[in-house]
């Protein structure tokens, strides 16, 4: 039975969303920080698997630890799933949303799908293992809401962006929540 788990990062809403859903398993979800892995590895995967497959890897040869990390971006449909695994490349930091808006901007209202996508690796010694997430929506036509982060105010979920909803509601649709819920399945047999 695990007890304790570093999760490969130092952001403060993955890691209460992680521990508030591994909670009920009893599993102590530590910081990279807290943990003691000061450990910045280049993400140079082609999938959101590689690239938190090589983090977790990377936290668990510093610490010994079981580990999880995630990797996440925005696929749109009309880009041909960019941006991708590339999705905090895609443009200066504060600049994404107004970027995506300029090139989607003549895109019709029926090609403007797309998805949030997360997976977690979980790595332990010779074992690993993904889980993936998503959450479907579509591309709005400018920026709405003060919650959130990234690419949330032109997220679309039905006629709210995801920067318009609560955290709680966020957290219930969203593609970390669900990764993270697949996450509890995993460990919960372990």
């Amino acid at each position: 039975m695990i007890t304790k788990l570093v999760m490969a990062t130092n952001n403060a809403n993955k890691l209460r969303e992680a521990r508030e859903i591994l909670a009920p398993l009893g599993i102590e979800v530590l910081s990279q920080r807290e943990a003691g892995a000061n450990c910045d590895p280049e993400e140079n995967g082609t999938t959101f698997a590689e690239n938190a497959l090589i983090k977790a890897r990377a936290v668990f040869e510093a610490t010994g630890l079981p580990t999880i990390a995630d990797d996440s971006g925005l696929c749109v449909e009309a880009m041909d799933g960019r941006p991708g695994v590339y999705s905090a490349r895609y443009a200066p930091e504060g600049q994404h949303c107004s970027k995506l808006l300029d090139e989607m901007k003549d895109v019709p209202e029926e090609k403007r799908g797309a998805a949030f996508m997360c997976t977690i690796a979980y790595v332990d010694g010779n074992e690993s293992s993904t889980m993936s997430g998503e959450c479907k929506g579509s591309i709005g036509h400018e920026m709405r809401g003060t919650n959130g982060f990234g690419y949330d105010p032109v997220f679309m979920v039905g006629d709210r962006s995801m920067a318009e909803l609560t955290p709680d509601e966020k957290n219930a649709i969203s593609h970390r929540g669900a990764a993270l819920k697949a996450l509890y399945e995993y460990l919960s047999k372990k």
